[in-house]
């Protein structure tokens, strides 16, 4: 591990990334030292970026910033430089703790330092999975690989798999095309806080829409298809007098994808729920750990797989990945699917199209994505999903009070998903509540481990329109990744207030070369998208006070 991070600090790649640099070693020494659990983002603003002890995560967004960075570093080494080695270190989404990748055997006559099994994950704390696991996971492989080679005989006739590599088929059967991963939650100890934690993980995971709890039973049909998509939250006391660990294990091989542990001050009344909360939105939706681990084994059913394809889109928005994440969806409707998720995404999907003029679906518009938002509410009547597809409508149409409604009872059917309750908080910003809806995504960003870059946009918003240009600053720090018109106008507002010249010419440049009729009219351009109007005032007036004006 420490010759392949060496290769990786010399390379050209990473050799004008002091901070890259620096995070990166500082990540791998700690996990390598058997101290996976301090790799939170504290200790790393302290120990690597030199903040004190009253660093903020939810002011200060550096160390998720530079985990972006880093990720996106890696990702472009073993593109280039890097596609031979053998040995790949990642940094997951969701977390700061370095797994690492086996991709290819060593060298004939070489010893391997770890299990024989292809991508064996070591464990996030330290721990190697046992021979027995190792030994189950090889059966478990090969039961998959034949199992993939025997799907062949399905694609044809699976909307969802059309034109896809093997890698990416479901492993359902065409009975089966809207099962979900199934999650487990168990624990052998009778300790109280052992037990509280448990309980709570249940609780709150059956919050999601995007897992199915079970219990042993359930989990122990005999299905070997749904086997393939089964996980274990395992809740155990931990090795110090106290604390409490948790892993969550793919339950076909035992590989444990990733593991918390829960010290006494976390487990105190006025803490335990926001961690519960943080570790449930790390595992359980489509942008965390289980459907991370999914995508990349390509062990997926259609709905999985589809919800996939939308993740994809909303993270790196354009018209050829909202076609193919719509057209998957529609695949799923048409041989009958009658899940809220279905309808909730076909909605949200629709309206993306509608604001951006994509060409498909064609003849996309409010009326077509109404219907769909209903249809999702009246399949899932307890789906926030559902609920928050229908508050997005809302917000779309210009309806606040209706979207926060909406928001908020998404909120309340799933209290312990950050995400449900940073779009309550977003909702209550975007109808002037700036006092209530700041405080709200400022502990959703505190209490998750990694976060989607509107978050930090809404807590910009939220900020700025209470005067708290240091906050605000704070939290536009991490939007510097996209280039979305109101992002770009974000960082020229906070670069303008902390006198950053050089900055501010740079974003006015970027701005007016990518967005004219933005620059024209940013006021015209904020009402149209339904900023309040007090928002939309602020914003332009703070933009024209940056120079940002139409050239002429």
């Amino acid at each position: 591990m420490r010759e392949t991070l060496e290769k990786i600090l010399l390379s050209d790649t990473f050799k004008r990334s002091d901070r890259a640099r620096s995070l990166l070693s500082y990540l791998v020494e700690q996990e390598q030292a058997g101290k996976a659990a301090k790799l939170k983002g504290f200790s790393i603003a302290v120990d690597v970026f030199g903040k004190d002890s009253e660093f903020d995560s939810s002011t200060d967004a550096v160390v998720r910033v530079q985990a972006g960075r880093l990720r996106e570093l890696l990702d472009q080494y073993y593109a280039t430089e890097g596609r031979e080695e053998p040995v790949r270190i990642l940094i997951p989404r969701g977390s700061y703790i370095p797994t690492y990748d086996w991709r290819a055997g060593p060298e004939a006559g070489e010893p391997r330092p770890e299990a024989s099994a292809p991508s064996v994950r070591r464990s996030r704390f330290g721990r190697r999975p046992s021979i027995v696991r190792q030994l189950r996971f090889f059966r478990m492989s090969t039961i998959v690989v034949i199992l993939l080679f025997g799907l062949l005989v399905f694609r044809d006739g699976l909307p969802w798999g059309e034109g896809l590599p093997l890698s990416t088929l479901s492993v359902t059967s065409k009975g089966m095309p809207d099962a979900l991963p199934q999650l487990m939650v168990t624990t052998s100890s009778d300790e109280p806080p052992v037990k509280q934690v448990a309980s709570l993980l249940r609780t709150a995971l059956s919050g999601f829409d995007t897992t199915t709890v079970v219990t042993r039973d359930q989990a122990s049909d005999g299905n070997t298809a749904l086997n393939a998509m089964r996980f274990l939250l395992e809740v155990q006391p931990g090795p110090e007098s106290g604390r409490v660990v948790v892993d969550l294990q793919d339950m076909s091989s035992g590989v444990v994808l990733t593991s918390r542990v829960l010290a006494a001050e976390d487990l105190a009344p006025e803490h335990l729920n926001d961690r519960i909360a943080g570790l449930a939105t790390e595992v359980a939706p489509v942008s965390g750990v289980i459907y991370h681990h999914l995508e990349k084994t390509g062990i997926q059913s259609g709905l999985v797989s589809c919800l996939l394809k939308s993740e994809r889109f909303y993270a790196e928005q354009d018209a050829e990945k909202l076609e193919v994440a719509y057209r998957c969806m529609e695949g799923l409707m048409a041989v009958g699917v009658k899940s809220p998720l279905v309808y909730a995404e076909l909605a949200s999907l629709q309206l993306q199209a509608v604001a951006a003029n994509y060409p498909y679906p064609s003849g996309a518009n409010h009326d077509a994505a109404l219907a769909l938002a209903r249809q999702a509410i009246q399949i899932g009547a307890a789906s926030p999903y559902a609920h928050r597809a229908f508050g997005y409508f809302q917000t779309r149409s210009g309806h606040a009070d209706e979207s926060l409604r909406w928001m908020k009872k998404a909120y309340e059917l799933s209290p312990y998903d950050l995400s449900m309750a940073a779009s309550y908080g977003y909702a209550l910003i975007f109808t002037g509540n700036y006092a209530d809806g700041t405080p709200i995504m400022a502990k959703a960003i505190d209490a998750a481990s990694a976060h989607p870059t509107w978050w930090d946009f809404g807590l910009f918003l939220g900020q700025f329109m209470q005067g708290r240009n240091a906050e605000a600053y704070a939290a536009s720090t991490a939007l510097a990744a996209t280039d979305v018109s109101h992002y770009l106008a974000a960082r020229l507002i906070a670069a303008k207030a902390d006198g950053d010249d050089k900055a501010t010419k740079a974003l006015i440049k970027q701005i007016r070369d990518l967005y004219p009729k933005f620059t024209a009219n940013p006021k015209a351009v904020f009402r149209a998208r339904n900023y309040p109007d007090d928002m939309a005032v602020k914003l332009s007036e703070a933009l024209e006070a940056a120079g940002l004006r139409p050239e002429k």
